[in-house]
């Protein structure tokens, strides 16, 4: 049987039937489901991180050259949190929601169920490694799912402590990590999943979306953007300069929701220039490449796209560039044109190109005018002029007057629109996301005389009191 030995020989082929297999197994069991395993897996993922501290720091720096203080600020603090929140409001999320009723299900219980999807793929990037890979974990374990793990191969050093380290904190009935590069995630994505969470490139966003359609399977897609940063007239210069910049450089740029270009009039821009100069001295130095609080480009690729987008304009501050140590100083682009490459990708490192402006009209034009944006920026001592942009335009999130704070916010969903995503979490956002939320109605084996109201042959008066019965309203709970 020929046939039947090729068939065989591909399945013992593929890298992930087996894993795929004993994964969703262990859903069927109902392994995850009970709060208490959640809860403990999650503070088992608390234990990887207090026990490997050092180790991802080190794996951090040798990845994007990270300090140890971005690296607990942006990383391991933030995973943390996520886990300490979910563990203390565990039972609250996964409690039944109680909803309101009309009169014809008065005597019946209607409620929300939160229920796990079942066997989860978590594709993570390369800019934040492990925040953007435990983050949603911490959802997906909390809603009781089983979770597969690709860390991005790009940040090596992290991935291997990823690999070879979390399964062993973590119940690997239900959790396995997987390894390898575009030919691998391809090949990982033809295997039907319950739900597909990846947080990258636009390009590759709309790989995993075709893939996922061809199951079905809902996603999340946390992808980019260039997002705008307008500053009016009506602003305190070096305060600005302070924040744009703080968000624009830290972890040398490589951050889906940094400020990507600003606008602004000429007359501002002339104030903002030394503005900025003042504020990337005071926060890297007279030689920022010596500085140990700015890191470096990923990798060689990324490099020489980034030195590219040097020619762009014209270099009012920075510019400078190391290729042995994929280095690119903190830099300011002016007289940039909207054709430009710099204005038609999104720079994803330590350049901040500055675009003119006669005013908030013509700004809101040159943002309505590309895709919806990650994020969205507003700088102006006018409330007014704040809201206005607020108002006018249309972005994953928006922070007036500051850079990405709204992100440490756990109370907010992270999340694009349009281009630059669908779906949300943090929080609570990411256990919902990650929760089938289940509509139930449990009705009374009885009292057949009163639900008899809604059967054939309908009279008038029969007609009149059903559609009055139908009617939406909020009903007392019972």
């Amino acid at each position: 049987m020929p046939g039947g030995r090729a068939a065989w020989q591909d399945l013992r082929m593929d890298p992930f039937e087996d894993t795929l297999r004993r994964l969703r197994e262990a859903f069927s069991s109902g392994l995850t489901r009970p709060a208490e395993f959640r809860a403990a897996q999650l503070k088992a993922l608390g234990c990887f991180l207090r026990d490997n501290r050092q180790l991802l720091e080190q794996a951090l720096e040798q990845d994007l050259r990270k300090s140890a203080a971005e690296s607990e600020i942006s990383e391991i603090a933030m995973a943390q949190g996520e886990i300490d929140l979910a563990l203390r409001n565990l039972r609250a999320w996964m409690k039944d929601e109680k909803v309101s009723k009309n009169l014809a299900t008065q005597l019946d219980s209607a409620f929300i169920h939160k229920e796990p999807f079942g066997l989860v793929l978590i594709i993570a990037p390369w800019n934040y490694p492990l925040n953007l890979t435990l983050v949603p974990l911490v959802g997906a374990l909390a809603a009781g799912n089983c979770v597969v793990l690709k860390p991005s191969e790009i940040s090596q050093s992290t991935e291997r402590v990823l690999a070879e380290v979390l399964p062993r904190y973590l119940d690997q009935s239900c959790f396995a990590v997987v390894l390898g590069g575009p030919e691998e995630t391809g090949r990982l994505l033809e295997h039907k999943f319950d739900y597909i969470m990846f947080t990258g490139s636009p390009r590759v966003g709309k790989i995993v979306m075709a893939a996922a359609s061809k199951h079905l399977t809902p996603v999340t897609l946390e992808l980019g953007g260039k997002n705008p940063c307008y500053v009016d007239n009506d602003c305190d210069p070096q305060t600005v300069a302070n924040r744009v910049a703080f968000f624009r450089y830290f972890n040398t740029g490589q951050t889906c929701v940094a400020p990507d270009y600003v606008l602004c009039s000429p007359e501002t821009q002339e104030r903002l220039l030394p503005a900025l100069q003042n504020a990337i001295t005071r926060f890297y130095g007279e030689d920022p490449k010596s500085s140990p609080n700015l890191g470096r480009i990923i990798n060689e690729k990324h490099f020489q796209r980034l030195r590219g987008l040097l020619d762009c304009g014209r270099v009012a501050i920075g510019g400078q560039s190391d290729e042995s140590e994929r280095y690119i100083a903190p830099t300011v682009l002016v007289d940039v044109q909207d054709t430009e490459p710099v204005m038609q990708e999104e720079i994803f490192g330590p350049i901040l190109p500055i675009m003119n402006v006669r005013g908030l009209d013509e700004a809101i034009d040159v943002i309505s005018r590309q895709e919806k944006p990650l994020a969205l920026y507003a700088f102006s001592n006018s409330s007014q002029v704040v809201k206005q942009v607020l108002a006018r335009t249309s972005s994953g999130g928006f922070c007036g007057n500051d850079g990405f704070m709204h992100m440490t916010l756990t109370s907010l969903p992270l999340g694009g629109v349009g281009a630059s995503g669908m779906g949300s979490y943090h929080g609570k956002f990411s256990f919902d996301t990650f929760s089938h939320h289940r509509a139930c109605l449990l009705c009374r084996p009885g009292m057949e005389k009163i639900y008899s109201i809604r059967y054939p042959p309908y009279t008038p008066r029969r007609l009149r009191m059903l559609l009055m019965a139908l009617e939406p309203r909020s009903c007392t709970l019972l």
